[in-house]
């Protein structure tokens, strides 16, 4: 394989993080091949850069590279941009014209946000995909083109096709070879060496000196979530680099340019969208329940105080003289109480003249703080995985660094 470095390098991806070095690595695998290849992730990741290294890479270096934009196409003219129209094949169709897939034969064409296809363009596509012919659009005549496809999508694929909008045998044509790129979140560090490019770039361009962080403000930058990834990241950077006066920016400074941070990242357990998240449904019932029995008890100790103190008269029935026994039992009293009130209803007959209450319950409350859950968290995925903190940091969706600072934060003995 060539020298990762060099290929970092060349197309100008900063990072570490091994998802990333891994969908270089099948890039450059699969480059030398025909196949298609389908590259997913967030908006802002840098999925772009990809289908560039896989042509550069390939047999077909020499030939067109055509990156085509599907979601900022109109849908009806997306037929004609990619496969070609004749004169007068619709009003406005002055002359003919040829379309991506005729004008980048021999070489590759990138199809970024291919979710957005329309369903009868799709059809048009696997065709391509198939048996490397099109039509183009008011003409009848079939011809032939040597094209490899690469595309990108930001949204859930598989979800589309559940819903309708997308061709599940389209998806499986294209899926040949997935490449998957991380989001900014996920690469820890990395998010630091970007700042500081970003930060030395817009120095140059704007002849002032780079910005820099200080250990409140790193500390901010590396757990905030990024929506919007390496893109929103340099956005932020080029507008504090512009606006701020002060170079060495403090946490305070910083957070204004981040309107919905919340502070630090817990660790939890990540999943694919489309599972089902079982154990966070369960322990938000447990939650429910847990307040609705607290809320209970104190509810059942007001009424018994009410009664104990002689503010309610409660006349005497077998059903209500049983409800008096259980209220007085769960609430916990340790000794008989003597006198329940003498301002009784006619009839009324004390409960502590009939019965003896002894405590029985123990109730055992569960702690809510956010710091224990956290440290519970960590102890159960360096149990679930031997102590290996590579494979829990992952697990936990937090950087393996972080992992090292909380296991020390929390003293947690492996």
């Amino acid at each position: 394989m060539r020298d990762l470095q060099q290929i970092k390098q060349r197309f100008g991806i900063i990072g570490n993080f091994e998802g990333l070095n891994r969908a270089i690595d099948i890039a450059v695998q699969v480059a030398p091949t025909d196949l298609s290849v389908l590259v997913t992730g967030e908006s802002g990741t840098g999925k772009e850069v990809f289908p560039q290294i896989i042509h550069s890479y390939s047999v077909r270096k020499h030939g067109q590279y055509i990156a085509v934009n599907c979601g900022a196409i109109p849908e009806g003219t997306i037929d004609s941009e990619l496969f070609g129209h004749e004169k007068g094949a619709f009003t406005g169709a002055t002359d003919s014209r040829k379309g991506y897939f005729e004008v980048a034969d021999g070489g590759t064409i990138f199809l970024d946000e291919v979710a957005e296809l329309p369903l009868s363009t799709q059809v048009r596509l696997l065709r391509v995909l198939e048996t490397g012919e099109f039509i183009r659009v008011g003409s009848s005549k079939v011809q032939k083109t040597d094209v490899r496809i690469i595309a990108a999508s930001n949204v859930d694929v598989e979800k589309a096709i559940d819903k309708g909008r997308f061709r599940e045998d389209l998806f499986y044509r294209l899926n040949t070879v997935p490449i998957k790129i991380p989001s900014l979140r996920e690469r820890g560090d990395d998010i630091l060496l970007l700042f500081r490019k970003f930060s030395v770039d817009f120095a140059e361009k704007y002849r002032m000196p780079p910005i820099t962080l200080d250990n409140e403000a790193k500390y901010i930058l590396m757990n905030y979530s990024w929506p919007g990834n390496v893109r929103q990241l340099k956005n932020i950077t080029e507008q504090i680099s512009i606006i701020e006066k002060d170079r060495e920016i403090k946490a305070k400074t910083l957070k204004t340019y981040l309107p919905d941070y919340d502070g630090a990242k817990l660790p939890a357990l990540l999943k694919r969208e489309d599972e089902k998240s079982f154990s966070s449904e369960r322990e938000i019932l447990y939650k429910i329940l847990f307040d609705m029995k607290n809320d209970m008890n104190d509810l059942k100790k007001l009424v018994f105080d009410l009664i104990r103190h002689g503010e309610i008269n409660v006349p005497f029935t077998e059903s209500s003289q049983t409800v008096i026994e259980d209220l007085f039992r769960d609430t916990g009293s340790e000794k008989v109480v003597s006198k329940v009130s003498e301002a009784r209803a006619p009839g009324f007959i004390p409960v502590t003249d009939r019965v003896n209450i002894q405590d029985t319950e123990e109730i055992v409350e569960e702690s809510l703080s956010l710091a224990d859950k956290e440290a519970e968290m960590i102890k159960k995925a360096l149990e679930k995985y031997n102590g290996k903190r590579k494979i829990a940091a992952q697990e936990l969706g937090i950087s393996e660094r972080t992992l090292y600072r909380k296991i020390k934060e929390y003293d947690i003995k492996l």
